[in-house]
């Protein structure tokens, strides 16, 4: 990989002097948002690329989006009193760059406000009924779990909610298993909200269970296929990004570390047990890429492991939901060498993305993470493929590309659900043909 100008390493020493290095990336209160930019840079060159993922390494600032192309755009953020740093850094590093969201603090406000006006007009349509639970607002944990029990109790043919376990803050982790009965039957594991900002993959993966459950002619699909379903794995930090408008950012897991900074949390994709912290991620607690002081240090990212070594064997597919970028992607991410079975991986989802583009014409990018993107170790999908010896493990990059980001407009919820629900549709076909005894 190619290294940083030497102007450019003198000044990240400098920033290191003045303590910035390692400092928290995150905003922690509203005041630091108020003044915060989002620069968003074209790489023109394999050079702009790398100089870039070097910055993005030095735990300075919050890559929205990763150098991962040439001409791709690449969205970084910077809290107030480091915009101009972070201006000067790029002038150096001979980097272009525009403004591509000049007050973020008033993006952000302007966001959750049309949120809240667009949940209290759902509340006021479902008042009475026996759930929460719509697809025109981002919703609280405290719905999506309600509208699981929803459907456990009124499906209870094909629907059961399991308690899997507590999180550091003690609040309740739950999965929604889909089956009709019988042993052995194959089954695709869906995960989502890792990371606690990217509010559009519980939504997600809320809906699709849901349309599992409430349209019977799914039922014969559920005949020849289980589903396991956790729409959130990361339910205190998705709690506290909807505390207050500083937090709505907010990446990691909530748990305490041991550190003088006072920095919490540990990023869930960094944290699995496989090749942990060899690249992509940081040793640094106030990093939004903190892997943790070892692997699966997070008990939530235990308690899912737990739950996909009990089916393991059983689990086709697992698929993990994030956002944002549009891909469809396979591991590995630790390395950009390719699975031996990686055409394969390839080919599924490659149908995966047609499907779901035949819906609204959404285009989604296929390939392995650490080719699509940059190398980064720790993540779910891996530990799933190697260690867990799930053949189809992916990671799904929700919408969009960067026009909103993390901010995707509730408007913008259910035409994302429609058109993921039947690329699952077609993995689980898949899996029916595939795997039928």
């Amino acid at each position: 990989m190619h290294s940083f100008s030497m102007k450019a390493l003198a000044f990240l020493s400098c920033l290191a002097l003045a303590g910035l290095v390692g400092a928290a990336t995150s905003p922690s209160s509203h005041q630091d948002l108020v003044g915060a930019q989002v620069l968003r840079v074209t790489p023109k060159s394999l050079d702009d690329l790398h100089r870039l993922h070097g910055l993005m390494m030095e735990d300075l600032y919050d890559f929205w989006t990763e150098p991962r192309a040439v001409g791709r755009n690449v969205d970084v953020m910077a809290l107030r009193g480091r915009v101009e740093t972070l201006k000067t850094t790029l002038d150096s590093l001979d980097l272009e760059y525009s403004v591509h969201v000049k007050d973020l603090a008033a993006l952000t406000l302007d966001s959750l406000a049309i949120n809240d006006r667009a949940l209290r007009m759902a509340r006021a349509k479902t008042s009475g009924a026996k759930h929460n639970m719509e697809w025109t607002s981002y919703h609280r944990l405290s719905d999506i779990y309600d509208y699981m029990e929803y459907l456990a109790n009124n499906y209870g043919h094909v629907a059961t909610v399991e308690f899997v376990g507590k999180s550091y803050e003690g609040q309740d982790m739950k999965m929604l298993r889909l089956s009709t009965g019988g042993s052995n039957k194959p089954a695709v594991f869906v995960d989502g909200g890792i990371h606690a900002r990217e509010w559009i993959s519980p939504a997600t993966v809320a809906y699709m269970m849901g349309k599992l459950v409430e349209e019977s002619a799914n039922y014969d699909f559920l005949k020849k296929v289980d589903f396991y379903f956790m729409p959130s794995i990361n339910p205190d930090g998705y709690e506290y990004s909807h505390k207050a408008s500083y937090t709505r950012h907010w990446r990691k897991t909530r748990s305490d570390t041991d550190n003088t900074l006072g920095c919490k949390g540990v990023d869930g994709n960094r944290n699995w047990d496989f090749h942990w912290n060899e690249v992509g991620s940081s040793s640094q607690p106030c990093s939004d890429m903190f892997a943790g002081d070892r692997g699966f240090s997070e008990v939530e990212m235990r308690n899912v492991r737990d739950q996909i070594n009990k089916h393991k064997d059983t689990i086709k597919v697992y698929l993990t939901f994030h956002s944002f970028s549009q891909m469809w992607l396979y591991p590995w991410g630790y390395t950009s060498g390719l699975p031996d079975d990686w055409k394969d991986l390839h080919h599924l989802a490659d149908e995966a993305s047609t499907a779901l583009y035949n819906v609204h014409g959404t285009s989604y990018e296929v390939g392995s993470s650490a080719t699509t993107i940059y190398p980064a170790a720790g993540g779910s999908d891996d530990w799933a493929k190697a260690v867990a010896g799930v053949k189809y493990a992916y990671t799904v990059e929700l919408r969009d590309t960067g026009e909103y980001g993390f901010l995707l407009p509730p408007s913008q919820i259910i035409p994302t659900c429609e058109e993921t629900f039947e690329a699952l549709k077609t993995v689980g076909n898949f899996v029916a043909k595939t795997y039928q005894e």
